[in-house]
């Protein structure tokens, strides 16, 4: 959780949606290992990640969901009027989200190819 605040800080995002059940973003591990960007990024918790995409969708907004089979960059996007799906390390995005999502991009390791 540490890391996706510190990602979404990088990236100028100012909120992020949790679904339920993701990890605890106050405990003091997390909270020291966003580096402050925990005091930058508002956290919302939903209930139901697919129905609130859905209605992001309805409103005009484009949902961009990571996945490693792609060369788009996570820096390579204006994020006006985006949202960002991010998985977990073990199992990343699921595959029905992946097929709601608009565009996919992935989050390259610095240095790495």
């Amino acid at each position: 959780m540490g890391t996706i605040l510190r990602t979404a800080d990088s990236i100028n995002l100012k909120q992020i949606l949790v679904s339920k059940g993701t990890a605890d973003q106050y405990n003091p591990k997390v909270v020291r290992s966003t580096m402050g960007a925990i005091f930058r990024v508002n956290i919302i918790e939903c209930e139901d990640l697919v129905k609130t995409l859905k209605e992001l969708k309805r409103h005009k907004i484009e949902i961009y969901a990571t996945d490693l089979k792609t060369d788009k960059s996570i820096y390579d996007v204006s994020y006006k009027r985006k949202a960002v799906v991010i998985g977990n390390e073990a199992n990343g995005v699921s595959t029905e989200i992946l097929n709601l999502a608009d565009n996919k991009i992935k989050i390259p390791m610095l240095r790495k190819n």
